[in-house]
């Protein structure tokens, strides 16, 4: 079962909406997956002790956003951030 809210269960730094936030955050610019799994790993949040993602889950998490229409594809290929208006 994936959870996208933290539970009893799961971990608020492993829940998928917060790794998602995580996310959005490394992407101010269009990035590819590998480009962005990079930054997301080194990003100062992920140094501060939290818990270790796995790619999978980091996968997930991507997925999720493309889900709820967060991020899209550009013609190139890349990840980019949707504008909510």
């Amino acid at each position: 079962m994936v959870l996208l809210l933290p539970t009893k269960g799961v971990s608020p730094e492993r829940a998928l909406l917060t790794i998602g936030s995580e996310i959005l955050e490394n992407l101010r610019n269009p990035k590819s997956i590998s480009a962005l799994w990079e930054s997301f790993n080194d990003s100062p949040s992920r140094d501060s002790g939290t818990t270790r993602i796995t790619f999978d889950w980091f996968a997930l998490a991507v997925s999720t956003l493309y889900a709820i229409k967060l991020i899209e594809e550009t013609d190139a290929g890349y990840i980019k951030r949707v504008n909510v208006p």
